[in-house]
């Protein structure tokens, strides 16, 4: 007669059946995610920030832009305060010297503190980008002409990614907000995880981004780069390829799905199951 399985076991067993049955349905990750990490019809500021590397982009590109209106600002008022006082009406008999020494030095001297204090905060934050950390999860990202592959590396499963036609889009969920945007299948991640994402092509130059996260990487074939994220707002987020790849270059999205940890082990389960990945380790209760 058959042994009987333990708690734990019929319990994680549950879960990966479960969890293979909604994967055999269109994907559903999406119930209950609000759509976060979307551009939206005549915006022009960034989507919302989902992850330290974002906000730092935001803070930095604010900071930037500060000193530049402030130099245009000073530059607009010379500009005027010279045309008023030294048109030929103001001034008909003008100098003729050709050089100033202590102005010279000064239009010198301050554009390049000014770039120095911006490199003093924009180096670091570059510096955190390429500094990657240990990774929790590990996916492995290539570019195809047109669509994108994953592989979770560290459970020997991978998918492809395809565009959703407008009229697929309700059938997956989605609405026609997201056309363009939604995919057949998604990058599924858990919030709070450190996500390191390893960036290549299989054919000419993409290059993978999701603007919430910060992230863009170039995917060039024969060469692994590497991307990190932590996202901390669970939600969905749309990318798309950013580097001119052929003639369907605009019909290549990315879709990730930002879980809470619970969800992303019950989908890893069914992935598993579904794609032949390599199943994870689970600690049996020890036979009395």
């Amino acid at each position: 007669m058959a042994k009987p399985l333990s708690p734990l076991r019929a319990l994680h067993t549950g879960l990966a059946a479960a969890a293979a049955v909604a994967l055999a349905l269109p994907a559903r990750a999406q119930d209950g995610l609000a759509v976060v990490g979307q551009p939206q019809p005549g915006g022009t500021g960034f989507q919302p920030a989902a992850t330290e590397l974002a906000r730092d982009i935001h803070w930095l590109d604010g900071m930037i832009l500060a000193i530049i209106t402030g130099i245009v600002i000073l530059v607009t008022l010379l500009l005027a305060a010279v045309i008023v006082r030294y048109n030929r009406r103001a001034n008909p008999n003008p100098a003729r010297f050709t050089h100033h020494s202590t102005l010279e030095i000064a239009w010198t001297a301050v554009p390049v503190l000014i770039l120095f204090f911006i490199g003093a905060f924009s180096l670091p934050i570059l510096f955190k980008q390429q500094e990657i950390p240990d990774a929790d999860i590990t996916i492995k990202v290539t570019g195809n002409q047109w669509y994108w592959s994953y592989d979770y590396v560290d459970h020997d499963f991978g998918f492809s990614s395809f565009l959703l036609q407008r009229d697929q889009l309700a059938e997956y969920g989605y609405d026609d907000s997201t056309y363009l945007l939604a995919t057949d299948t998604a990058v599924v991640v858990p919030v709070g995880k450190t996500i390191v994402v390893q960036v290549t092509a299989s054919d000419v130059i993409h290059s993978w981004k999701v603007p919430a996260f910060g992230v863009m990487q170039d995917a060039v074939p024969g060469r692994l780069a590497q991307a990190w994220f932590k996202a901390d707002r669970e939600g969905i987020y749309f990318g798309q390829c950013s580097e001119i790849c052929g003639k369907d270059h605009a019909y290549m999205p990315i879709t990730v799905k930002v879980v809470s940890e619970a969800a992303y082990e019950a989908w890893l389960d069914g992935a598993i199951a579904q794609y032949a990945g390599t199943p994870r380790r689970v600690t049996l209760a020890a036979a009395e």
